[in-house]
């Protein structure tokens, strides 16, 4: 199950970032493929709506927000006070005040999530966890998605060789404003020349093959 623990983590990364948006998209991806009903099932759901809710609470729509806390609620009623490494009851604490009063998160900070009861920055994450968020926010933000899909390649081709150029890049894209479309341009050369690199050593095969 490492795929769903690294959408978990990279979910609640997102949302401790103040990507509330963003945060329900690996989520999604984990959840779409589940059962029906089963615990991690209902937990991605809930978290889903939960982070959906607190962006219609922050668009001032107190009735989507409110709609949304509630059934979050449902979903989040019946699992433990711990699942899966998060804090079910300190989510399910936050929405109950959500649903009576959307209001508040104008007057407090939104309630951090924490996994293995730490809240989470992007740096905390490992690989494959860093390189959802990465996806994710390159789809938020209107960055080339197939730029940062090839950075993740070859980051996880790197990984274990003592090279970490790709990965390290992954991590400064996450970090965010002001320097994030810079590090985006930077990581797209780097894109390109491993791109043109693979290409030159596709042409050597063919000619070789070739002279066959």
């Amino acid at each position: 199950m490492t795929e769903f623990r690294a959408a978990l983590r990279a979910g609640v990364a997102l949302y401790d970032a103040g990507e509330f948006h963003a945060a329900h998209d690996p989520w999604e991806s984990a959840w779409l493929p589940l059962e029906s009903g089963t615990d991690d099932e209902r937990l991605l759901h809930g978290l889903i709506q939960f982070t959906a809710a607190l962006h219609h609470a922050h668009g001032r729509n107190w009735s989507g927000a409110v709609g949304l806390a509630g059934s979050a609620l449902g979903y989040l009623a019946d699992l433990p006070a711990e699942y899966r490494g998060v804090d079910v009851a300190a989510v399910r604490t936050s929405l109950g005040a959500l649903e009576r009063d959307p209001e508040r998160v104008e007057r407090a900070p939104p309630p951090v999530l924490t996994h293995e009861g730490e809240a989470l920055a992007y740096a905390d994450l490992d690989l494959e966890a860093a390189s959802v968020a990465a996806e994710v926010l390159a789809e938020e933000y209107g960055f080339d998605e197939e730029v940062i899909a090839d950075a993740v390649d070859y980051a996880g081709e790197e990984f274990g060789t003592g090279r970490s150029r790709f990965a390290a890049m992954l991590f400064d894209f996450l970090d965010g404003e002001p320097t994030r479309a810079f590090v985006f341009d930077r990581l797209e050369k780097h894109v390109e020349r491993k791109r043109r690199e693979e290409e030159d050593v596709a042409g050597l095969f063919e000619e070789r093959e070739a002279e066959r």
